[in-house]
């Protein structure tokens, strides 16, 4: 009687008392006991039915009531937990969210709308809003899009919405601040949609902004502190500056902000600075060991080892430094800890991306895996190492809070690293021997399955897979060949996963089919084994795969991309119009992640966007001028590409009398008749070398 009301039962226990003074009433006592359950069961149950019947008139739209709802009727920042919806809100939540895009034409149309939207009616935000409206709108989309795909998993979702939270620790995140962008979102939605905007998906969606904003405002305030201190901390152990910071050497000629506007009036100096139009390496943060680096670690260690005037080889770099401290603390022949510390600094650098975070551990786990014993690896040796080089770099910085924040980050790579170092090689043994035990007639029946689901369950798929039967079967095998050499070689599959992910970046690919496409992938995969370590491999490896693809797509799609994609020229100019003059030939030229990288321009060639090639080129050779400093694309785009000549000769002709165009300059002013001009012929008459070029 543990169900019952604590006044009813002490009632029915003190009834039972008084009547067991004789045994030949207790049957009868016994039954009236069991009569009287009975009935205040049967009203607790009407009780509840009418109770859920009066939730349901009250909800819009008869929506049944949720937990969510009442928890997040408004921003609720006292705890961070996931998100356990049923699908029919998040389905609900996805189809308000598609019906918005198709409404208003492109997603980047809908981030644009709330731009707007927000700037009017909320203008004290403005300050917060640094970003111009384009890159907002592709950023805002791409978000929203990210998070709704992982909407069915509340641990993913979890992860993807406090890695949006650490990318907003700049600014001061706030609950009456989150409403505002929270009512102005509703307000796009509402005007656009009209009718179809219901009281139901009004409330779903409410909730859904409010869990994000409370999120924000969560991580803000319990770890912004900790990611900051790594976040510095990481980039003084690497001494890496930028141009505005550096210190310039005597007699060096400051160059003023390139940011600022030029004055009316101003006349183009002919003679462009070349300088500014190096190439941007000198500038670019560098976190990685270069090849010298690598070269030293070894006299490092045996240098300390064997104590021949270490003072001299004391490095100044976190690598050198870590391998000088282990090799003075007795850990020189432990191999496993260069492997930890190649990953490292993938590591520390995307503190702020959990995901990214996870999917490196995951990666570290299968080079662990293939040492002879990795159960035998001590992680914490790692980070007793690693502590002692921090504090050797930067012992004028190094407080409490620092060993705190790098503590916390540390024990949570070896909370996950301990717990996946052990699964590769089960994994691989079992996909091996299922991969390679499939007949053909089996992979004929996955391939058609596959695709027969995806289209199915996600129709815009079509849209991408235009290619020949026998092209998309190729692709499914790649696929299930990426899943076997995932254990093999895992840092070369990364690196041509990256390669993979910018040539999804050109083709357009929007990330939220990629997730639907592996849950096809991996139910088809099901019905084909009974081996249950078979199929958790093969879907943790596809996963994985996934989440890396998934990562250099958002990573490379620029705005310049999206604009290449359209083949507008307009919208090439919009796209570039907003950034910084010594900046754009670098967005015009290089879109990199890691250490792949393509051409925007020769993608648009490639892919027969000559329109916006010719806007690239043109708005390359532009000479733009800021006070004393001058910005001329010439030598970027020699630097980047020096056989763009040849290039153009065989593919798109029609873009020589651009670039010819750009390499003269001609003065608006003219003596005796005369005008003076300038031919930019250096990088067609020597290479980089300085020899003489031959086409």
């Amino acid at each position: 009687m543990d169900f019952l009301p604590a006044e009813r039962s002490e009632s029915l226990s003190g009834g039972r008392e008084n009547t067991m003074t004789s045994e030949e009433q207790e049957p009868d006592t016994l039954e009236m006991v069991e009569a009287t359950v009975e009935e205040d069961l049967t009203e607790l149950e009407e009780e509840e039915e009418e109770t859920t019947e009066a939730e349901e008139s009250n909800t819009p739209n008869g929506m049944v009531k949720h937990a969510a709802f009442s928890k997040y009727e408004t921003v609720y920042d006292a705890t961070f937990d996931e998100l356990h919806l049923p699908p029919e809100v998040s389905d609900e939540i996805r189809q308000t969210w598609q019906a918005l895009i198709s409404k208003m034409g492109s997603r980047e149309a809908v981030g644009e709308a709330i731009y707007d939207t927000i700037m009017d009616e909320a203008p004290g935000l403005k300050q917060f809003f640094k970003s111009p409206k384009s890159v907002f709108a592709l950023r805002f989309s791409n978000g929203m899009n990210s998070m709704l795909s992982e909407l069915d998993s509340p641990s993913s979702f979890k992860k993807v919405v406090e890695t949006y939270g650490f990318m907003h620790l700049d600014f001061a995140v706030t609950a009456p601040r989150v409403e505002l962008v929270r009512e102005a979102i509703i307000s796009v939605a509402d005007m656009e949609l009209g009718g179809s905007f219901t009281d139901r998906s009004r409330q779903c969606f409410i909730l859904l902004l409010n869990y994000i904003g409370g999120a924000f405002v969560f991580v803000l305030r319990e770890l912004a502190d900790r990611i900051r201190i790594i976040q510095r901390s990481w980039q003084l152990v690497n001494k890496t500056e930028t141009l505005e910071n550096a210190v310039l050497p005597e007699g060096a000629e400051a160059t003023k902000d390139p940011n600022k506007p030029e004055e009316e009036g101003e006349e183009t100096s002919p003679k462009a600075d070349s300088n500014t139009n190096k190439d941007s390496k000198k500038g670019r943060v560098q976190t990685k060991p270069n090849p010298d680096q690598e070269q030293q670690r070894g006299s490092f260690m045996i240098g300390a080892k064997n104590n021949k005037n270490p003072a001299m080889q004391v490095p100044t770099d976190f690598a050198g430094m870590f391998m000088f401290n282990a090799a003075v603390m007795g850990f020189a022949e432990t191999a496993w800890m260069n492997l930890v510390l190649d990953r490292f600094d993938n590591i520390a650098s995307n503190i702020a991306n959990t995901s990214r975070i996870q999917e490196e551990c995951f990666v570290l786990s299968l080079c662990l895996a293939k040492l002879p014993d990795p159960s035998s690896l001590s992680l914490p040796d790692f980070r007793a190492v690693m502590l002692a080089a921090l504090r050797s770099l930067i012992p004028d910085e190094w407080d409490m809070n620092h060993e705190v924040a790098w503590n916390w980050l540390w024990e949570n790579v070896e909370r996950v690293v301990s717990s996946t170092v052990s699964l590769p090689r089960p994994y691989e043994k079992a996909v091996r021997n299922f991969m390679f035990g499939l007949q053909e007639e089996q992979l004929q029946t996955i391939r058609i399955k596959t695709y027969a689901d995806f289209f199915t369950r996600c129709p815009a798929g079509q849209e991408y897979f235009k290619q020949s039967t026998t092209r998309l079967y190729f692709i499914l095998d790649k696929i299930n060949e990426m899943t076997v050499e995932m254990f093999a070689s895992p840092l070369k599959l990364v690196e041509d996963i990256s390669a993979l992910g910018l040539r999804h970046v050109g083709y357009g690919v929007p990330i939220e089919l990629i997730p639907p496409f592996v849950a096809c992938l991996s139910d088809t995969i099901a019905e084909f084994t009974t081996d249950d370590m078979a199929l958790k491999g093969y879907s943790w490896c596809l996963t994985l795969v996934s989440k890396i693809l998934s990562r250099v797509i958002m990573e490379g799609s620029t705005v310049v991309m999206k604009a290449i994609n359209t083949n507008v020229e307009v919208e090439l100019k919009k796209a570039i119009s907003l950034a910084p003059r010594g900046q754009r030939a670098k967005q015009l030229l290089e879109v990199s992640v890691g250490t792949q990288s393509i051409s925007p321009l020769y993608w648009a060639i490639d892919s027969g966007s000559l329109s916006v090639a010719n806007a690239i080129i043109e708005d390359l050779l532009i000479i733009r001028a800021d006070r004393d400093v001058y910005y001329y694309g010439c030598d970027a785009l020699f630097t980047r590409h020096p056989e763009v000549i040849h290039r153009l000769c065989n593919s798109a002709p029609t873009l020589l009398w651009p670039l010819f165009d750009g390499l003269i300059w001609r003065s608006r002013l003219t003596s005796h008749g005369f005008r003076r001009v300038n031919y930019y012929v250096k990088h067609l008459i020597q290479d980089r070398w300085f020899g003489l070029r031959l086409f």
